[in-house]
């Protein structure tokens, strides 16, 4: 058997060395061809197999020999000895066994099939080849044939797996029964809802279904509701709502909070005899004025040396979350806290987010920590990790850091203005090794007392969050480095654990090539360069560039964001590749054990190796649970995205009519999309409502152009747009171009005066 990939072929043995005409750079003859071709079809009967496939057995071929190799395949279905079930793949075995196995896919109403080989591509489905899949099942299909006889269409034949999912909309109600319908574009049919399955909803709440089958005879599938989240409209329904749209807890088990209130927070004797005591040196925390779950803190002293130590102590979760109890189950589950406009959906319960693991001034707290010794440069003499208590003093929100740096003057201003000190000069020796200067503006609602927006704010970076962002950088990256570099003698402890143990590496890959030249020619057309060759190093630095050029200029938010759609997204693994945007050989994320699963799997990997000496972790297992942090994480990122939206969206609904300046940030055929400098809510001006000419998608140049007129409209453009819809339970903006209302309002034909 061989194993490419995911897959496997069944492949007949290669013959021995100089009896086989097949190889790179040698000729194959048709009767070689034939000979192995036929060979293979033989022993995967029944399996449709692309050409790559039937080459893959000839050993390494080129160009010409894979052209004579399908020329050939095409030839044998010709002749009816295998059958050609669409271009470039065949089968022998006929229409019974014409059979293929995958998932799925009905994202934006556009049915697919994904295959399960990763060596085939996606292919398209007909409404009438659907059965009764659902978005996400496991399916089979098997090919279908026309009148005269060729495969021509798939056919969805046996539902495998159904995914367990659930929606949410609202219900139509009738007598005896109901109708769930929803806004939800991956499920393709209301579903019928049995009266007796409806919780008591009415018409005007927000429910959660999920579907309990389909009877392949029935036109829609069965559910039921599962919960009743409210009132439409209403602000917790609607967050809630969004939420579950993304199958992302919005309570707590209570039996997770049972377990929670039983742990004991008694800072004890045993305990602290395994544990460096920081409760006399001055420690602070510095959070935004809002927060409650206190994770780091930093403590400082002045060596007689001259040298600094500076501490990162980070809540110690793992203290009180055992492996495998019922706290720990849940927070796995749910992998990282979610931000929301108005709210927290803690990981951990809030007797452990908020109090126990909570790092609140003038409270014995067990913590992990990095100390650091750094001298008058902010040169890394020293580090080491440890298991720590400390008492933190003072907890400064950023507004009161920042006004002890603006000032020099404030609670502790030595020590604040000397870790400020230290962490502008780490920041800019970052910024030189290659870190990518990204710093996009953060849009913050001001809420009333029922969550309705009142005012947007823009938040952006100040020195204050970059003194904290610069030392959880640093403890970041030294926690990688004492496990991917375990002959460091500059950080300790050692590691006892031969080898390079399993470790969860945050990692950020270097950007795609295609992207980043696509984006250097675009930026050109603003008259900026881009280096896209010399290195990771000179590639970063390049951007860097661009992004100090770009600043305050009225293209910079769509450069900036395209610049960032270039890039990879950061992940989890287990392999050390690298934090390509921060230019760091090794990180990981070690600072935030109270919201991100990930790092309290990094301290529990610290406790084993450098503790207690114990042998490696199993990689496989470990790198299945980085996959399900990182999902997770995109998951919660993207419901953020989404209250965000629907807060925009409120926002501006008694703003409607108003006329406001914005920059185009997208293009598409079907219309234009705009940013609006004073809130950056974005919206969509239809091309439908460009009434002067017709207007064309030039996707090379990014722009739309008026095929009679030529006039363009092209990325970072400015314009003057009015508000002409805000349709929350869409989560969308229609804007409307102020021009072209003024147009319309000057040729209205006044009616004639009568005297």
């Amino acid at each position: 058997m061989m194993s490419k990939k995911n897959k496997t072929v069944t492949s007949p043995k290669k013959p021995k060395k100089g009896k086989t005409p097949s190889g790179e750079g040698r000729q194959i003859n048709r009767r070689d061809i034939l000979r192995v071709a036929r060979l293979v079809f033989e022993e995967n009967e029944g399996r449709v197999l692309n050409y790559k496939q039937v080459c893959y057995a000839f050993g390494k071929t080129n160009m010409g020999q894979k052209r004579a190799i399908y020329q050939a395949l095409v030839e044998m279905a010709e002749t009816g000895e295998i059958e050609q079930v669409e271009p470039g793949r065949f089968i022998r075995g006929g229409a019974r066994t014409a059979r293929l196995e995958g998932r799925f896919d009905y994202r934006g109403g556009h049915p697919s099939f994904i295959p399960d080989d990763p060596e085939l591509e996606p292919m398209p489905l007909s409404e009438r080849a659907l059965s009764t899949a659902l978005h996400g099942d496991r399916v089979a299909v098997s090919f279908v044939k026309n009148r005269r006889g060729e495969y021509k269409r798939l056919q969805i034949t046996d539902i495998l797996e159904r995914r367990p999912a659930t929606y949410v909309g609202s219900l139509q109600l009738a007598r005896g029964y109901a109708f769930f319908v929803t806004l939800n574009k991956e499920l393709r049919q209301d579903v019928f809802i049995p009266e007796d399955k409806t919780l008591g909803a009415t018409s005007r709440d927000k429910v959660l279904i999920r579907i309990t089958g389909w009877d392949p005879k029935s036109k829609n599938p069965r559910g039921e509701v599962i919960d009743v989240l409210g009132q439409s409209g209403d602000n917790t329904t609607e967050m809630h709502a969004i939420l579950a749209e993304f199958g992302l807890p919005y309570s707590y088990p209570e039996e997770v909070e049972r377990a929670a209130e039983a742990l004991s927070e008694a800072i004890t004797e045993e305990e602290l005899q395994h544990r460096e005591d920081f409760r006399g040196v001055l420690t602070c925390t510095i959070d935004p004025k809002d927060a409650k779950d206190f994770d780091d803190a930093l403590s400082f002293r002045q060596l007689p040396d001259g040298l600094y130590e500076v501490g990162v102590h980070i809540a110690d979760v793992s203290h009180y979350v055992q492996p495998g109890s019922i706290i720990d189950d849940e927070a796995y589950k749910r992998a990282t806290s979610v931000y929301l406009v108005d709210r927290t959906i803690p990981m951990l319960p809030e007797r452990l987010s908020n109090f126990l693991c909570s790092l609140r001034p003038d409270e014995d707290k067990y913590a992990y920590s990095c100390i650091f010794q750094l001298d008058e440069g902010a040169n890394l003499r020293s580090a080491r990790i440890a298991r720590t208590v400390i008492r933190s003093q003072r907890r400064f929100t950023y507004e009161e850091a920042q006004e002890i740096i603006d000032t020099g003057h404030g609670d502790h201003a030595e020590a604040i203005l000397s870790l400020h000190r230290l962490a502008q000069q780490l920041r800019a020796r970052r910024f030189g090794r290659g870190s990518i200067a990204f710093d996009r503006p953060e849009v913050r609602f001001e809420l009333d007392e029922t969550g309705k927006p009142i005012a947007v704010q823009i938040k952006e970076s100040k020195p204050a969050h970059q003194l904290i962002e610069e030392f959880m950088l640093l403890a970041n990256r030294t926690v990688a480095e004492r496990i991917a570099e375990p002959g460091r003698r500059d950080i300790t402890p050692a590691i006892t654990v031969k080898g390079k143990p399993a470790f969860v590496y945050r990692i950020h890959e270097a950007p795609d090539e295609e992207k980043l030249r696509s984006l250097a020619d675009f930026v050109h057309r603003f008259g900026y360069r881009l280096k896209t060759e010399g290195g990771a190093e000179a590639i970063a630095k390049s951007l860097n560039q661009l992004l100090t050029d770009i600043k305050g200029r009225p293209e910079e938010d769509m450069l900036t964001m395209l610049a960032i759609r270039s890039m990879a997204k950061a992940r989890y693994t287990t392999a050390h590749i690298g934090h390509y945007g921060l230019g760091f050989a090794s990180y990981t994320h070690f600072t935030s054990p109270i919201r991100r699963y990930p790092d309290l799997m990094v301290h529990r990997l610290l406790t084993r190796y450098l503790i207690e000496g114990k042998p490696s972790v199993d990689a496989s297992s470990l790198e299945d649970q980085c996959d399900h942090a990182s999902d997770m994480e995109s998951l919660a990122a993207t419901a953020e995205r989404a209250s965000i939206k629907y807060k925009q969206v409120e926002y501006m609904i008694p703003r409607l009519g108003e006329k406001f300046s914005g920059v185009i940030t997208g293009l598409a055929d079907w219309g234009i999309y705009v940013e609006l400098e004073e809130n950056k809510c974005e919206g969509l001006v239809p091309a439908r409502d460009l009434s002067d000419d017709y207007y064309v998608y030039d996707e090379t140049n990014f722009r739309l152009v008026g095929r009679h007129t030529g006039r363009t409209f092209s990325l970072g453009d400015k314009v003057e747009i009015v508000v002409a819809q805000a349709d929350l339970a869409r989560k969308q903006l229609d804007f409307a171009l102020a021009e072209e209302l003024e147009d319309k309002r000057s040729t209205v034909r006044r009616p004639a005066r009568r005297y």
